[in-house]
């Protein structure tokens, strides 16, 4: 009988676990607003590129809009190869997600319940992804591969302030 109910008991517990697993923490209540545009999406590049380049770290750029669909990339010479689609998957983590990829990493990093991140599909819990964000809606991310974490961020923050910077 204890057996059963033990058996029981941690069948329940395991079965729980992916679902309780999968549940993030409350997005940022930013809302969604119109997809970026390509023109947009090439001025939060170039300043990211202009970053990248004060700081001599090749990098690949990737914009996205909130559905986390390609709209601008582009590759400096010297990347590594997987820098591009490490750069999209950063992009697409921060539209989807409506926060930085730094959270991610923040999170893990503390263990504990931030642990519960390796479960979500597409998180991608490395600096280097950021929501873009305008008139105070997220309109697409951009993602930045190539040079250490820190520095993908910093490249990829670069990005995000220029259009913020430009609306303000």
């Amino acid at each position: 009988m204890i057996r059963s109910t033990v058996l029981a008991l941690g069948a329940a517990v395991l079965l729980a676990a992916p679902a309780l697993a999968q549940q993030p923490v409350a997005p940022p209540p930013i809302p969604y607003g119109a997809p970026i545009g390509l023109d947009t999406a090439k001025r939060a590049a170039a300043a990211a590129h202009a970053q990248a380049m004060k700081i001599n770290v090749p990098m690949a750029i990737v914009v996205v809009d909130p559905a986390g669909q390609v709209v601008y990339a582009e590759k400096m010479d010297g990347v590594q190869n997987s820098s591009f689609d490490i750069a999209v998957d950063k992009a697409r983590s921060a539209a989807l997600y409506k926060r930085s990829t730094k959270v991610f990493l923040d999170a893990l990093t503390k263990g504990g319940d931030g642990l519960r991140f390796l479960a979500l599909r597409g998180a991608i819990p490395v600096d280097g992804g950021q929501p873009l964000v305008v008139d105070g809606r997220i309109i697409g991310a951009i993602g930045l591969s190539g040079g250490a974490g820190e520095q993908d961020g910093e490249c990829a923050r670069a990005g995000a302030d220029a259009l913020t910077k430009a609306v303000s």
